[in-house]
């Protein structure tokens, strides 16, 4: 009577399976497949009850950005009095 282990039993799987995946063809003897997939993929939850928790740093960097100083190449004016005083002169 011959005893099998469990270990030949698994060697005689393995190398069945590898065999049969070295045999294996295309039904069209070689040819590229074509994959087609779907336009759209929908997945649906509300079936499910998904459970999570929120995982956030425990500090936080706050970074105060300075206001850039240029050197003013326009000389804004504060008032207009002299060009008012002149627009009420045409006016009249």
């Amino acid at each position: 009577m011959v005893k099998f282990t469990s270990r030949t039993i698994l060697v005689a799987l393995l190398a069945g399976f590898g065999a049969s995946a070295a045999l294996a063809q295309d039904e069209e003897g070689g040819g590229e497949t074509k994959v087609v997939y779907k336009t759209k993929t929908e997945i649906d939850f509300e079936g499910l009850d998904v459970n999570g928790e929120l995982v956030k740093p425990q500090s936080a960097l706050v970074l105060d950005r300075k206001k850039a100083q240029f050197n003013p190449l326009i000389k804004l004016r504060a008032d207009f009095n002299e060009e008012m005083e002149q627009s009420v002169d045409e006016v009249k």
